[in-house]
């Protein structure tokens, strides 16, 4: 379970920011795909866990509520016992009520603990959806991004060999390769606009996210 946990945290903490950054240095959303598999792996496990844990705080909650409800039969007995004089059956009953009361007690420390991890594998489950969510909102920005950034590559590719037609002396090929390259001009500023507009977004998500994790260190520090 610990080492579960161990991967998941790491998951969590994964810097969107050096994730943007490979990915556009690469030209390619591996980094993301490899990612989103991971988490969608720890996931899974955690939803066995949560259900595992979950299932061995209830033994424990039904055999605790057992215990308590054996010291307190033997607890009214004691008194029976002793106000009919019988002190063996009365010293018996106060031995075992004994054993009872500390078995609970363990009983007690294990429900603390339990809780306690049944808590935190809830919680980790729940920031690590956050985490996914968010990373595949940044993957679908970035796969336009880059979709638009090979388009302006393939524009500028066309442009070259429309300026190779230009310079062979024919006037009639100049003035088509005019007229297509005032189009991909007018394609390529409203790429340039997309792109602008795409780094805008990715910049307001990822402070947001930043943000979220400052305010996130700052409530834990408070005990909120």
């Amino acid at each position: 379970m610990a080492s579960l946990m161990k991967k998941v945290q790491t998951l969590i903490q994964a810097n969107l920011h050096a994730m943007v950054d490979s990915a556009l240095k690469a030209n390619s959303l591996a980094v993301f795909d490899q990612y989103v598999r991971e988490v969608e792996d720890n996931l899974e496990n955690l939803e066995d866990a949560v259900a595992t844990v979950g299932g061995e705080l209830k033994t424990l909650r039904r055999k605790k509520s057992d215990l308590d409800q054996r010291a307190a039969e033997l607890d009214r007995n004691i008194d029976i016992f002793l106000r009919e004089g019988k002190e063996d059956l009365a010293l018996a009953a106060q031995s075992k009520l004994n054993s009872i009361l500390r078995l609970a007690e363990n009983y007690e420390e294990m429900l603390d603990r339990q809780e306690t991890e049944f808590q935190n594998l809830k919680d980790a489950r729940l920031k690590l959806e956050a985490k996914l969510t968010t990373v595949k909102q940044e993957r679908e920005e970035l796969q336009a991004l880059l979709e638009l950034a090979r388009s302006k590559e393939l524009t500028a590719k066309t442009i070259k060999s429309l300026d190779d037609l230009m310079g062979v002396g024919d006037d009639d090929i100049s003035q088509v390769a005019e007229g297509i390259r005032a189009r991909l001009d007018k394609a390529s500023a409203r790429s340039e606009m997309l792109a602008g507009s795409l780094d805008s977004q990715m910049d307001e998500v990822l402070e947001k996210s930043t943000l979220d994790a400052q305010l996130a260190e700052r409530k834990a520090r408070l005990g909120l």
